[in-house]
């Protein structure tokens, strides 16, 4: 019995000892599938990367709508180039810059003019201006070339005349950037102080083809330049004939007057004489210039072409700067009319800005002047 009872003893005994073995291994066994089930299941989605702009072949990686920047660039970003950031002239939001070209009977600028010697008049009233400076104020440009279709007699001659107006225009303090008018207008170069680039961009541009669309490049323009510090202008390399853009003209117009932005047009392509569609985009181009401050100009042969680009860097750098302080009250989200006038002189033409846009509860453009 005493036998017996050793062997019973001994049988629990391994059973025991399966079974806990048993155990083991399975609680070994749940836990290395649980690991590799924590491994392969993320408990939470990971959410797409947004992709980039696709590069198209001979062109940057852009995009061709892009919004307006929520800041201006850092001087040190290859978008700046060269800018100093010394140059920059940090006022109130308050301030309303007020870009003036001053013209004698000959077509001369006017210079040596004093503050006191203006006068200025905002929906009516008489204003006082802050401050006066000559062309002190860094330029920023971006430069609408048109490569549509419709463009193509003297072509070679006006890449030239563009490379060379980069040259007698630029000063280090100054950036510029270029953009192809076409069916889809977009950014082939952004803003730089290297005038190497933006000439080596210009002779890149191949053979015009393709619809235009203007107006959209336009408003991309306008708003890539208002974050820049300085005078913000646009110069249009073009016939002005649109055909495709999303955009109408009013809207363009209004989008450049609220990005506070000068239009220079030297309106090419209508060397052959004139017809109902390029009256049209004749007067449309000197509408834009005339509403911002800016001028036209439609050279008939390549020689008036090199002294119409000749005539928007002269006038560039000989420009007046003005500038006074809204009230509270006038920052309310509408459009003011601006009469700039010479007290001293009658003798002469005072070409400004007619129109600013006041954002409601903000700054008039930037406050970067």
């Amino acid at each position: 019995m005493t036998s017996a009872f050793r062997r019973g003893h001994a049988d629990s005994f391994i059973k025991i000892v399966f079974i806990t073995l048993a155990l083991t291994f399975a609680a070994i066994l749940s836990a290395s599938v649980a690991a590799q089930s924590g491994r392969l299941k993320d408990p939470k989605p990971k959410t797409k990367p947004a992709q980039g702009p696709i590069a198209q072949p001979g062109r940057p990686a852009t995009s061709q709508k892009s919004p307006a920047p929520i800041s201006p660039p850092s001087p040190q970003s290859e978008a700046v180039g060269d800018v100093d950031p010394e140059d920059v002239i940090r006022v109130s939001s308050n301030l309303v810059p007020i870009p003036a070209s001053v013209i004698d009977t000959r077509g001369q600028a006017v210079s040596g003019l004093k503050l006191e010697d203006f006068e200025l008049l905002v929906d009516g009233q008489l204003k006082s201006i802050s401050d006066i400076t000559r062309a002190e104020l860094p330029v920023r440009l971006a430069m609408l070339f048109d490569n549509s279709g419709s463009i193509d007699v003297a072509r070679e001659f006006e890449k030239q005349a563009a490379r060379h107006f980069f040259r007698s225009v630029m000063r280090p303090s100054d950036g510029a950037a270029i953009y192809s008018v076409e069916t889809d207008s977009y950014l082939a170069q952004p803003m730089t102080s290297d005038i190497r680039r933006l000439e080596a961009t210009i002779s890149s541009f191949g053979k015009p083809e393709g619809a235009t669309s203007l107006f959209d490049a336009i408003i991309d323009a306008a708003a890539y330049l208002r974050p820049y510090p300085g005078r913000r202008v646009i110069l249009i390399v073009s016939d002005g004939i649109e055909t495709t853009s999303r955009a109408d003209f009013e809207t363009t117009l209004q989008r450049v007057l609220s990005d506070d932005c000068q239009v220079f047009v030297v309106q090419t392509g209508l060397y052959e004489g004139a017809n109902l569609r390029a009256l049209a985009a004749e007067r449309r181009m000197e509408q834009l210039a005339v509403q911002t401050g800016g001028a036209a100009f439609i050279p008939k042969t390549t020689s008036d072409l090199e002294t119409a680009f000749k005539q928007v860097a002269a006038d560039l750098a000989q420009q007046y700067v003005l500038s006074y302080y809204q009230s509270e009250a006038q920052r309310d989200g509408r459009y003011h009319v601006i009469d700039l006038q010479l007290k001293s002189r009658k003798d002469v033409r005072v070409r400004a800005r007619k129109v600013y846009y006041s954002r409601k509860g903000s700054s008039v453009g930037t406050s970067d002047w």
